[in-house]
């Protein structure tokens, strides 16, 4: 008889070759997880290669999740059990697994040559190498072969199915229900019952091995989470920044038009939108990125809620629209989802490298709004921030994801329809000015004098005629200009106006007795948070502050940062906003952590670059 053992939190890493399927197997293990009631935090982990040879090191794919009875911040520093599919996903991963770790390794894959590939001289699974670790030897390829020889699938297909033996196994281990994952084959493989059902099999197969296999002695429960009320479904941040998107177009009563050229890891946003045509959202697959954000733009001067999504590369192309977008002050939502640079760089990994071009990579003074979610579920409320700013304001917001936040995934709760903010527009429909003769006419920009936004006139509004173009227009009437004093005077209004933004203060989380401040912006939060915690508990006194408003900063933010000895900004960079906060704020000592490995801080590094820093006086 199993024995069964309460854990408070566990995490799992499973890697294999790209073609293993361990993306779609850490998917379902994180949605059946999530319907536990668990808390969860993910990290997928892609090669950056788009086929790397089978079997090699830079072939090797991973998906991680940390689920606990408590909530928490990231993904897991190391993950505690490993599922490694062939050598390459052992060696690979083995690095992080934390000592006295479990090992489910697949031993078909353990041949002379595949060892051979990734630099084994021996057999770890015989030389001892892994005596510190709890390793279970299964022949996961044979046996998911084995448990379909009835079913009517190829040898090829069957061996393919051994991702889900491994989940089946998984699962059982970790007390985790299937029955959601058998509906999902069959809704994926439709067309293909007899690969659902395969699939299917072998997942049960990988369940009864468990519970049958002598060396599974002990299995595992996590208790799910004590979370607000509220209805939960798991999301990624590239899902909440579409539906976040989705959500604006409802708030303000715009059409949602999307213009996007795929790239990773923004092509899911284009992806998700495609699917909400009902709530009046459009998404066009353009030529390039230049015709995405083009088509975007035009339209928002029709009267649509513009956007368009990409990744480094894409944005540096689209900077030229953008700066016209900021000479016609229209709204424009802009989604970098930042990946490792420059150039192509690493595809797959994460990097927040691009702050700087947010903040500067237009020709000429051309300010816009730059916001940044912190976590995935927080994208869908820094795209209804970002949309409220972008109409409001008639200017261009650009949204700073990165790869870690758009393909981690995490409980989040759903919010009332009521809640949602009424970020509705008033069009111009009438002139608001008089002209020289002291007749009616419409003056397109006349500014609000709390917002200073120009009116947003649809085309075709009669009366309404105006001139747009990149040529600086007439302070008031729009004309062409080559005047000194009024270029001076539209460049000035213009950064005055992202001056002047609304946005909320700057929180910080301090008990009482801080001399250092950590203060991080995007998906450093999760990693800080943990680091703070860690730190609190050994009774060493740190406060924490996030920026999810970067142009412009909250308005407290030089007192917040007047308070503190020492401000440490870590950063997946060289050091761009603490660049920033130096010019801003220059009595500020700003402290950089910086990394650029196209990987999260774990929160045991940053834990132990704090405590130096504090130690340090």
């Amino acid at each position: 008889m199993n024995t069964v053992r309460q854990l408070d939190r566990v995490v799992i890493r499973f890697a294999g070759d790209s073609g293993d399927g361990m993306q779609l197997t850490g998917d379902r293990f994180t949605a059946e997880t999530a319907k536990l009631g668990n808390d969860l935090s993910t990290l997928p982990n892609y090669p950056a290669e788009i086929r790397a040879p089978a079997g090699t090191l830079p072939g090797v794919s991973s998906f991680q999740i940390h689920f606990a009875d408590t909530d928490i911040l990231t993904p897991g520093d190391q993950p505690e059990v490993l599922i490694a599919m062939n050598p390459a996903a052992l060696k690979a991963n083995l690095r992080d697994l934390k000592s006295g770790g479990t090992i489910v390794v697949n031993t078909d894959e353990f041949t002379k040559r595949n060892l051979t590939k990734v630099g084994y001289e021996a057999n770890p699974l015989e030389d001892g190498s892994l005596d510190d670790y709890q390793v279970h030897p299964v022949a996961l390829a044979g046996l998911t072969i084995a448990a379909l020889a009835e079913y009517e699938v190829s040898k090829k297909d069957a061996e393919r199915s051994k991702n889900m033996f491994a989940l089946g196994l998984v699962s059982w281990m970790y007390s985790r229900p299937t029955e959601a994952t058998e509906e999902f084959l069959r809704g994926k493989f439709k067309a293909k019952p007899a690969i659902a059902e395969a699939n299917i099999a072998a997942l049960k197969a990988g369940w009864n091995y468990g519970e049958t296999a002598e060396a599974f002695a002990v299995r595992f429960e996590v208790p799910p989470a004590k979370l607000n009320a509220g209805t939960y479904r798991n999301v990624t941040g590239n899902t909440a920044l579409a539906w976040g998107i989705t959500a604006a177009g409802v708030a303000s009563g715009l059409p949602v038009f999307l213009g996007a050229y795929p790239i990773t890891p923004a092509s899911d946003i284009l992806h998700e939108l495609s699917k909400h045509k009902r709530f009046g959202v459009t998404t066009v697959q353009a030529e390039d990125e230049i015709a995405a954000v083009g088509a975007a733009l035009g339209a928002s001067w029709g009267g649509a809620l513009g956007v368009t999504t990409s990744s480094g590369p894409g944005i540096a192309l689209k900077s030229e629209t953008i700066s016209l977008a900021v000479s016609l002050e229209l709204p424009l939502l802009v989604v970098d989802v930042q990946r490792a640079g420059p150039s192509t760089g690493l595809p797959t990994k994460t990097e927040q490298a691009d702050l700087v071009m947010a903040m500067f990579g237009r020709h000429g003074e051309a300010p816009i709004a730059v916001l940044a979610p912190q976590s995935p579920s927080d994208c869908f409320d820094i795209m209804l921030e970002a949309a409220r700013i972008g109409l409001a304001y008639r200017t261009p917001v650009m949204v700073l994801s990165d790869g870690y936040i758009a393909n981690g995934a995490e409980p989040w709760r759903l919010p009332d329809l009521a809640d949602l903010p009424d970020i509705s527009v008033a069009f111009a429909t009438e002139p608001n000015g008089v002209d020289a003769k002291g007749e009616p006419a419409f003056l397109p920009y006349l500014r609000d004098p709390e917002t200073l936004a120009r009116p947003w006139a649809v085309p075709g509004t009669p009366g309404l005629q105006h001139r747009i173009g990149g040529i600086e227009k007439a302070d008031k009437t729009g004309d062409i200009s080559y005047d000194p004093a009024n270029h001076d005077h539209m460049v000035r209004t213009r950064a005055a106006k992202i001056a002047g933004i609304d946005v909320p203060d700057l929180e910080v989380d301090d008990q009482g007795d801080a001399d250092v401040l950590v203060l991080g912006w995007g998906s450093t939060w999760g990693p800080i948070g943990a680091a703070v915690r860690g730190l609190r508990d050994k009774g060493v006194p740190i406060a924490r502050a996030h920026l999810r408003y970067l142009n412009p900063m909250p308005g407290n933010t030089a007192e917040v940062l007047a308070r503190y000895d020492k401000v440490v900004v870590p950063e997946m960079n060289l050091g761009q906003l603490a660049l920033l906060l130096r010019g801003n704020f220059p009595g500020v000592n700003v402290v950089g952590y910086n990394q650029v490995r196209g990987l999260p801080f774990t929160s045991n590094e940053l834990q132990d670059a704090l405590e130096e820093v504090i130690k340090n006086g």
